[in-house]
């Protein structure tokens, strides 16, 4: 079992590195590698964030432990995402690629979202996923899909998406998105838990709900 996980992952690695040097949202590095640093005053590029002297850079900046150990699932969503993204992983600077872990609990939700700055490809180690996304106006198209170990899936750039584990035991899976830092909407929070709120009115008569229940659910402690 685990022989085969590892083989999932490993080839997941590589398609999705592929697919991030193909294509990268990011804008092209500009030598071979910036790992970003906090303190500018030893920063000698600026590519995206400030860089390392090229001279100063270890094995350490490109290195990231832990994902494999399993996300707190304990919340209202059931789910957790772990970002290993340029803030995490000074290397990946410019290189325009970042990587996720998503646990779920038994019939878990990772929330319609978007990512504004990146392309997401996922695929499934364990457990049973029920994935979609939602084209641009006009249409709005809905395309889902139910995914099992070893099934990948692609959700565009910028489109609101979701996963939701329809299972009753808990599901794994892995995400490589093509930017180093994709960003991150989630659209119940953002439209209803915004800081400060977005008028009443305003929401009540874009999403044709009672002045009352808008209130309501902005008063809600919004996670995700």
């Amino acid at each position: 079992m685990m022989k085969g996980i590892h083989s999932i992952l490993v080839a997941f690695t590589l398609l999705a590195l592929a697919c991030s040097l193909a294509s990268a949202f990011d804008p092209d590095p500009l030598q071979d590698f910036c790992v970003a640093i906090k303190d500018i005053k030893n920063g000698v590029f600026v590519n995206g964030k400030f860089c390392k002297d090229p001279k100063l850079a270890d094995a350490q900046d490109f290195f990231f432990p832990g994902l494999n150990k399993p996300g707190d699932t304990s919340n209202p969503l059931g789910s957790n995402v772990t970002v290993v993204d340029v803030d995490k992983l000074l290397g990946l600077n410019t290189l325009g690629i970042s990587l996720a872990r998503l646990d779920f609990a038994p019939y878990g939700l990772n929330p319609p979202h978007t990512h504004p700055r990146g392309t997401e490809i996922l695929v499934v180690v364990q457990g049973t996923l029920y994935v979609g996304f939602v084209t641009s106006n006009p249409d709005n198209r809905l395309f889902t899909k139910i995914l099992y170990p070893g099934d990948v899936f692609v959700f565009p750039i910028g489109l609101i998406h979701f996963q939701f584990n329809t299972g009753k035991t808990e599901a794994l899976a892995f995400s490589g998105l093509s930017s180093q830092n994709a960003g991150l909407i989630t659209i119940a929070k953002a439209v209803f838990g915004s800081n400060p709120p977005i008028n009443p009115d305003v929401l009540a008569k874009a999403f044709q709900l009672d002045k009352d229940l808008v209130k309501d659910l902005q008063s809600q402690p919004w996670s995700g």
